[in-house]
């Protein structure tokens, strides 16, 4: 059984979808800051909204550990380049605070690079979603066990789920976005909850 399991999952770690890539990168961080001056807050701000929306938009696409470290320790100046837009509302300021609703898009192709060059694994395309299919992230307790209930629903659903990536004990697979409603009936009757988050479908116990 124990080289079986080694088995099931090195045949997952290496089967990866060359599919069309994902939901929209777009996320809003609602901010806080106080400093010395109201400008000085702003960029507080701005920075941390930036760092969160990264965070928050592309741990769906990867190993989000990894990434919440690397966002932390990188520079201000280098993650500004990851950002294609930005769009701020409710701005309120006085003479040292300030705070709004940021509204960020991070820029795919930056990304995929930025996460490539700082070692994240990551399955982010960097063609937009066209709207054919769908992620699912799943978050397994028993890895053996749980995979084969998941396979075993969803094969009998009459639906194919292909591997993205595994990462502890997350594995991402992605489905065509027709069968998303026999698949959540499947993996309900089969005693799992689900969710919608960043354009994903998050699968959990």
């Amino acid at each position: 059984m124990k080289n079986m399991y080694k088995f099931l999952f090195g045949a997952l770690g290496c089967a990866v979808c060359g599919v069309t890539g994902a939901a929209p990168l777009s996320g809003v961080a609602n901010v806080n800051m106080t400093s010395d001056t109201a400008v000085t807050a702003k960029n507080m701000a701005m920075d941390e909204a930036r760092r969160q929306i990264i965070v928050d938009v592309l741990s769906p696409y990867s190993d989000s550990s990894a990434l919440r470290s690397a966002v932390a320790n990188e520079k201000s100046s280098v993650l500004a380049t990851l950002i294609s837009s930005s769009g701020i509302s409710g701005e309120r300021q006085s003479g040292t605070a300030y705070s709004a609703s940021i509204t960020m898009t991070v820029d795919r192709a930056a990304a995929k690079r930025w996460m490539a060059d700082t070692e994240i694994q990551n399955w982010l395309n960097i063609v937009e979603d066209s709207g054919n299919s769908f992620l699912v992230v799943v978050n397994l307790n028993n890895k053996l066990t749980d995979w084969v209930q998941i396979r075993r629903a969803a094969t009998d659903a009459g639906i194919d789920l292909n591997t993205v990536s595994v990462s502890g004990n997350k594995i991402v697979y992605r489905v065509q976005s027709s069968r998303r409603g026999a698949l959540t009936i499947a993996l309900r009757d089969a005693g799992w909850r689900y969710q919608d988050l960043d354009g994903a479908l998050h699968i959990f116990k």
